[in-house]
């Protein structure tokens, strides 16, 4: 049945075909059997077999009952490895093959056998977090940044060379608004004099804006000023635009070392949107769209079911639009993809409707290839974030929070000597309870996130996982390296139905990977990384490791806890969990 684990459902597929194609064969009409319509099932129950065929789509073809057709196909099957049951032919793995295949391909080559070839030859660049410098990464950028690096590293486990990159959006309005309240508030305060984060602290400055212009209605006209003189080059203003940009982008950095997350390459809003103004212009020249009365640049797309568009206000002025003409165009000069994938929440849904549209009609054939990656609005219980009032949780305070609680369940258990350091513990267990609850639910729906939650070591959860992780590295350590490691490995005698349903989670991997990487969604990672865990716990209640009634079992048992642990490492990896030797 060939080396690769999931030979044996091609093998089983074709053959039921070959079993369906013979009993038409023996009918006069002998009618033409579609491979397609042959669909290979898990059972419900695992006592009912490995795989199911239903034989429901040849009932009209053979003028049978369904049961009846499975009866005959599985009398030409193997006996003993095919049977009927109802409308199903279920068939049985030949389980020390399998599981002599899977040790051997895992063991002896684990990063060939947890990567796909599916996206091989592919160039795949992904824009994800996308921050705005006048305040610093909050909750919402938490789900974009760990969507975006699963993402990417999904993809490249599935063969694609991936580039990613982040938009950091250093112009605007509202980067004026922060520019005004610390010019008219700020008393010429720094990060440093203030014993602020440097991020944190322009963020405070928006805030203030918010506050400023309620008592003053003058406001919002002079944050539109410096705008203006932002984009006609006034030194003054562009000096304390550059300053506070540093300091935000500082932050940034620090959280996203912090976090794990990184980048091939940034690009400034600030260095593209004059790109994007040139873009946008050419297409006037071209007839693409029209100049109005009021001197506004738009961009009429009714006929394609869509709306009027401004790509550059009556004062010339640029918008997110704008730049994200020659962002593109930039990108695609820099490195040229096969596929641009921008993780974006879904509210810029019709955004990126309008932007891909328009960089078709401009000429650009790489423009449909674009794709948003949209996802789903994230909360806390007590209710939605607002920036602009100060309601929005900081990216540093609700890992810090989750640190700290996880600090003192590591203390109130009394493991500071198992753990080691156990700020870095606490702090790894806190991004593993973050990251697993923010990629556990499919992109794009709506999430509450529960702090208290996604900290539990039991259930799913980023700690249960980890603490699986730690588990199998304990149970390997312990095993006294002289007793069982020098008995030759016999993988056959791994029969009993907990290690059996291990061997099969295990051999799933490559395939749960390349349809994580085809659907863009990591929540296939997560729930499969779930099933694996609880299998190995109720393989390791079940069947003793190091204390097996022979040295050979305990041999092969070892070798299945290697193999565990081997593809829940590179799992975890894919979707931004640390793994923990000790918990």
């Amino acid at each position: 049945m060939g080396e690769d684990p999931m030979d044996d459902k091609l093998f089983w597929k074709d053959a039921v075909y070959a079993a369906l194609a013979g009993l038409a064969a023996e009918m006069a009409e002998q009618p033409v059997i579609n491979k397609d319509a042959v669909i290979a099932e898990i059972p419900p129950d695992p006592q009912m077999g490995d795989l199911g065929f239903p034989m429901f789509p040849f009932a009209k073809i053979f003028r049978k009952a369904p049961p009846a057709i499975a009866t005959l196909v599985a009398g030409k099957l193997a006996a003993g490895a095919a049977s009927s049951l109802g409308p199903y032919v279920n068939i049985r793995f030949d389980r020390a093959a399998v599981a002599r295949r899977v040790l051997d391909a895992v063991l002896n080559s684990p990063d060939n056998f947890c990567t796909a070839d599916a996206l091989k030859g592919s160039r795949v660049m992904v824009e994800f977090s996308s921050p705005n410098t006048n305040k610093p990464l909050h909750l919402g950028h938490l789900r974009n940044d760990a969507l975006g690096e699963s993402i990417a590293r999904i993809l490249a486990a599935a063969g694609a060379e991936v580039r990613k990159v982040c938009i950091i959006n250093d112009r605007g309005i509202h980067i004026c608004k922060s520019m005004l309240a610390y010019k008219e508030c700020g008393n010429s305060a720094t990060p440093e004099s203030a014993r602020v984060k440097s991020d944190r602290f322009v963020g405070d400055y928006y805030v203030r804006f918010t506050k400023l212009s309620q008592e003053d209605s003058g406001a919002e006209e002079r944050a539109q000023e410096l705008l203006r003189k932002w984009e006609a080059g006034d030194e003054e203003t562009v000096t304390l635009w550059k300053k506070m940009n540093d300091w935000t982008v500082r932050g940034m950095k620090e959280t996203y070392v912090r976090t794990g997350i990184s980048f091939d390459q940034y690009y400034f809003e600030s260095e593209t949107y004059r790109k994007g103004k040139d873009e946008v212009l050419k297409g006037l020249e071209q007839g693409l769209w029209t100049r109005e009365e009021d001197g506004s640049v738009q961009a009429d797309l009714t006929a394609d079911g869509l709306d009027k568009k401004v790509l550059l206000r009556k004062d010339g002025t640029s918008l997110y639009i704008t730049q994200d003409f020659g962002t593109a165009i930039l990108r695609h000069h820099d490195w040229p993809f096969d596929r641009l994938v921008y993780v974006v929440g879904s509210e810029q849904r019709y955004h990126f409707q309008v932007l891909f549209l328009l960089l078709d009609k401009m000429g650009f054939e790489w423009a449909r290839n674009l794709y948003h990656l949209s996802y789903g609005m994230v909360n806390l219980p007590e209710g939605r974030m607002k920036s602009r009032e100060g309601t929005v949780v900081d990216a540093d305070d609700l890992i810090n929070e989750l640190r700290d609680m996880a600090l003192e369940e590591i203390r109130g258990k009394e493991r500071e000597e198992i753990v080691g350091d156990a700020m870095e513990t606490a702090e790894k267990i806190a991004l593993g309870a973050l990251h697993y609850y923010l990629l556990q639910i499919t992109p794009e729906r709506d999430m509450l996130f529960n702090p208290q939650e996604s900290l539990s070591f039991t259930g799913n959860t980023g700690p249960y996982l980890q603490y699986m992780g730690a588990r199998i590295s304990s149970i390997l350590r312990r095993d006294e390296a002289a007793a069982a490691r020098t008995v030759p490995l016999n993988a056959a005698l791994l029969g009993s139905d907990e290690e059996w349903e291990l061997i099969k989670m295990i051999s799933q991997y490559p395939q749960a990977v390349e349809s994580a990487a085809r659907e863009m969604n990591p929540s296939l990672i997560t729930a499969w990384l779930y099933e694996l865990s609880k299998n190995f716990s109720r393989f390791y209640h079940a069947a003793p490791v190091l204390t097996a009634p022979n040295p050979e079992l305990a041999r092969a048992r070892l070798a299945l806890c290697e193999a565990v642990l081997a593809v829940l490492r590179r799992a975890l990896n894919l979707v931004c969990i640390p793994f923990l030797e000790s918990m």
